[in-house]
């Protein structure tokens, strides 16, 4: 995990996370770890997109761009703006 300078605690900041085991075992909790199986969920997904079943956009809150207005993304991005954007060279996705 990389550190977070805004972090809520000093433990955020340098990418450490803070958990109180004792209370999860109180509750029963699981706590697992690892990588997103995304190769069996991409195909589908994707072809959901392409063919207007799942509104990609709404659902991650996000503003298609074309790539004309890439740079402007990119510029925003880095200056922190707290927007999130599709890159959408064909027009597909809405």
């Amino acid at each position: 995990m990389t550190g977070d300078p805004g972090g809520v605690d000093d433990a955020a900041k340098v990418g450490s996370l803070s958990i109180r085991l004792g209370l999860g075992w109180a509750k029963s909790l699981s706590f697992t770890t690892g990588q997103c199986p995304v190769m069996k969920y991409n195909r589908q997904l994707m072809q959901a997109i392409l063919f207007d079943k799942v509104k990609i956009a709404d659902a991650v809150q996000a503003t298609p761009i074309t790539l004309d207005e890439a740079p402007k993304g990119y510029a925003d991005f880095d200056a922190g703006a707290p927007k999130k954007y599709v890159l959408n060279p064909n027009g597909y996705v809405k």
